[in-house]
């Protein structure tokens, strides 16, 4: 793994939150993907809301963290959406 994701995994995997800064392409979206997506594996969803929010500065970072999201989390039946501001919602 990447350092951000060495250090970043064992502490979300404990619950607690992360932040992480680290450069562009440094590995920072599977840093904070990867562990909720493992707790969702043998889980079923929470049908009441959310199970994981992942706040982005930008919507342009905003779209790439979704579009990673949608590339791991297909695969295991994880569904995600991508939410932000200036703009109608349906194109949302």
């Amino acid at each position: 793994p990447m350092p951000i994701q060495a250090y970043s995994w064992p502490v979300s995997q404990e619950g607690r939150d992360v932040i992480g800064i680290a450069k562009t392409g440094s590995g920072k979206t599977l840093a904070f993907l990867l562990p909720p997506f493992t707790k969702f594996l043998g889980s079923r969803p929470d049908p009441s809301g959310p199970n994981m929010l992942v706040m982005a500065p930008t919507r342009e970072l905003a779209c790439q963290i979704q579009a990673e999201a949608e590339r791991f989390g297909r695969r295991i039946g994880v569904q995600s959406v991508c939410v932000y501001g200036g703009a109608p919602r349906g194109p949302q």
